[in-house]
């Protein structure tokens, strides 16, 4: 009895530890604060989409507000405005993010170009046809 219950205290203690070892590693803390960033970002595109781009868009087709679109299935009330203006958040959101990793990848890309290389002196190449010609006599 004593056995089982050691071993799982140990287990429990041993389960911990790499979940703390888990957790506290570089790329966890990264991708937390990607999704916190992320849901601040998306309340940001929302309400660009809604307060700035659907009310013209709303203009555009004559004061139509996607928002209250919907329709009743019974007692039930099916809201397909709200479902386009979620498709014209995620468009937007998307585009946002294609532009962002575009222009990172260029700069990235920039960054890796290698640089020309400098022109060897005339001199340099003299005496590195001198060293060769050396070695061909000494064989």
């Amino acid at each position: 009895m004593f056995y089982t219950e050691m071993w799982e205290v140990n287990f429990m203690k041993k389960m911990l530890v790499e979940f703390r070892d888990f957790a506290l590693k570089g790329n966890v803390l990264d991708l937390a604060v990607a999704v916190v960033i992320g849901a601040a970002f998306g309340k940001i595109v929302s309400s660009l989409v809604n307060n700035i781009i659907m009310p013209f868009v709303g203009v555009l087709l004559g004061g139509l507000d996607f928002s209250d679109l919907s329709f009743k299935v019974g007692k039930s009330v099916i809201q397909y405005g709200a479902f386009i203006q979620s498709i014209v958040d995620f468009v937007i959101i998307a585009f946002a993010i294609f532009i962002f990793v575009k222009v990172l990848t260029s700069f990235i890309k920039k960054k890796e170009q290698p640089t020309e290389e400098t022109p060897v002196p005339p001199t340099e190449e003299y005496l590195k046809e001198i060293r060769d010609l050396l070695k061909e006599q000494q064989k």
